[in-house]
Formats: C-alpha cells, structure tokens, sequence
C-alpha cells in the first residue's frame, strides 16, 4: 500500500511541475517519474559515475536512491529561450546563448550539466522544482532535491534535449534517509 501511495505523490508532484508559472507562458520542462528497476538503474549509474570521478556524495546520493520509493527528475528542455535577449545568460542574445552552448558542449562533454542557460528558463526549472517539492512535503513524504539524480538521469538519455536536470527521490519510512548522511 505505501508504494502505490508513493507514486501517486509522485504523479502528484509531475503535475505540480507541470502547472507550475513558466516565463512568458511557455512550458519548456521535462518530467519523469521512475520507480522499481529504472530507478535502480538510475541509482547504479549515480554510483559509476561517482566512482568514474572519484566523488564521494554521488555515492552517498546513489545509495539514497537505491534506498528509495521513487524519483521525480525535472529538466528543462535546452535551446528554448524566453526570446527576450536579455543578457541574463551571459550572451548578447538568445541566438549567441545558442551557438554558445553548442560550443560549450563541445568543448566540456565531461561535465555534468552544459550551459549558457536562459535565465529564464533555469528560473522556471527552480520553480517547477519547489512545487513538486511543496507537493511532496504536503502528502508527508520525504524527499530531496538532488542535482546528482539529474546527472545521472543526463548521463544515461533519458532527458533528451536537457543540458540541466535535477531529482527529487521519495521515501515513506519512520527515519528520513536523505538527513543525518555522511559523505
């Protein structure tokens, strides 16, 4: 009973993300909820690349995941933009922060999250990132956000067309698991 109750939140929290204000009316986020194997594969690719990189909180943050009910990975879909070539990104204009992330993808493959980013956009990712959250927190479930889980769900495809993503992994227990965690 408690995991279907677990992912019902979870689709709860999809929707709080969805529904969530976007700048200028425009939806450019990306939700999926993964639970049961798919999450396992997330929490094992969460490890290799900890291991890969020699980081010690991906394996801390892996070992929450495989811990987990559920996860809830929010993205936000890369070369859209607000259009408003307001320099919030670094670049003169939406079309340069364009051809900047192509360049920068490029050159930084290795790295977990490519960017110039529309200000815009990242702001709305925050935002979508908060409601499922709050969601989350209402139904008395415990939960985290975790730009590792994003990493790693990058790392494996399943955020086509993000450069930025993020995880909020679930868990119904009398301890909160993602608190009181050692590197």
């Amino acid at each position: 009973m408690t995991k279907k109750a677990i992912e019902i939140v979870a689709e709860l929290m999809a929707l709080s993300a969805r529904t969530a204000p976007k700048g200028k009316g425009q939806d450019s986020i990306l939700i999926r909820v993964v639970v049961g194997e798919e999450l396992q594969e997330l929490s094992r690719e969460l490890a290799r690349l900890g291991q890969a990189r020699d980081i010690k909180f991906f394996l801390r943050d892996a070992k929450n995941l495989e811990e987990s009910d559920a996860c809830v990975l929010i993205a936000a879909r890369s070369g859209e933009h607000a259009g408003l070539n307001c320099g919030g990104c670094g670049q003169a204009s939406c079309q340069e922060m364009i051809e900047a992330q192509s360049r920068f993808l490029e050159a930084h493959e290795e790295l977990p999250f490519h960017g110039p980013n529309c200000v815009i956009k990242m702001a709305d990712l925050g935002i979508a990132l908060g409601s499922a959250a709050k969601t989350a927190s209402l139904h008395n479930v415990d939960n985290r956000i975790m730009f590792t889980a994003g990493v790693a769900a990058l790392s494996l495809g399943w955020m086509e067309g993000c450069l930025v993503a993020y995880g909020i992994p679930l868990k119904a227990s009398g301890k909160n698991i993602y608190f009181d965690r050692r590197v």
